[in-house]
């Protein structure tokens, strides 16, 4: 029997039990269904369902809470995180684009602009635009080893660049 847990261990963290990011896609994956399950049960955070609901493409139950959320916290930087990511899971990867780039203008020089260029990255990648996802990898990485960031963050972040740029070779 196949242990999707085992077998994507070195897959990097996502930052929430039973979750990592697909080094292929670059976008998180439930790669421990009970762990993740488990988790969700042990907390009360609104937040965590709906980064869960996200992972799980279940755009609509996570934009009503996303929605409730907003409401009570509109200027969570977490919270506008996962608005743009509804857009980037939602295929709406112009507007994500958009939003990250506005996040990453509000942000700058802070500790939180490498965490929003990978997002940018990432929204990036997925809809195609190779040449500015590897710019845009490449700088929240330099950022990440500047700011002595955790491992596993510079981790996740140098599969995204490597893959990027795989990505990029293939395509030219």
């Amino acid at each position: 029997m196949w242990d999707r847990a085992a077998a994507t261990i070195e897959w990097p963290s996502a930052g929430f039990p039973g979750i990592r990011i697909n080094p292929l896609t670059l976008v998180p994956e439930i790669t421990n269904e009970d762990e993740c399950l488990a988790a969700l049960e042990a907390g009360n955070n609104p937040m965590d369902r709906i980064f869960v609901l996200l992972v799980q493409g279940n755009t609509a139950d996570a934009a009503e809470l996303l929605a409730e959320a907003r409401y009570t916290d509109p200027e969570s930087l977490r919270l506008r995180i996962f608005e743009a990511e509804l857009l980037r899971v939602s295929h709406r990867y112009d507007p994500a684009v958009v939003l990250y780039r506005q996040l990453v203008a509000e942000v700058a020089g802070t500790p939180n602009e490498a965490l929003i260029l990978q997002h940018l990255g990432t929204a990036y990648y997925a809809s195609g635009h190779l040449a500015a996802a590897v710019e845009t990898f490449s700088r929240a990485l330099d950022l990440q080893v500047a700011g002595a960031a955790e491992a596993a963050q510079i981790y996740m972040s140098t599969v995204a660049l490597q893959r990027a740029r795989d990505t990029l070779e293939l395509a030219s």
